[in-house]
């Protein structure tokens, strides 16, 4: 990576962070570009996605829809498999690090 780019990544981090920063904790994780919002209901969700889109817009940032996934129940998350249940390894790695 070039020396001009190399605070790149801590930059768009702090910005998301500025973006997100009151709805952090509560209902959404965000992670570089990788948002998560969650809730205790389909109607909690509903409402904070919502939020996260109204924010978007008010702020222009723009969203691709085809890498959304809504209101599912389980999903891979940087990595890890988050659901109700907790959060798991995604057993492929594992497979791989064995090796």
């Amino acid at each position: 990576m070039p020396f001009v780019l190399c605070n790149v990544p801590g930059t768009f981090q702090r910005c998301m962070l500025s973006i997100f920063g009151d709805f952090l904790e509560n209902f959404i994780e965000v992670f570089m570009d990788d948002f998560t919002i969650y809730g205790s209901s389909f109607d909690a969700c509903l409402d904070s996605l919502d939020r996260v889109l109204n924010r978007c817009i008010k702020t222009n940032l723009i969203l691709n829809f085809e890498k959304c996934h809504f209101m599912v129940k389980q999903g891979i998350v940087l990595g890890h498999i988050i659901s109700s249940k907790g959060i798991e390894v995604v057993l492929a790695k594992i497979f791989v690090i064995a090796q």
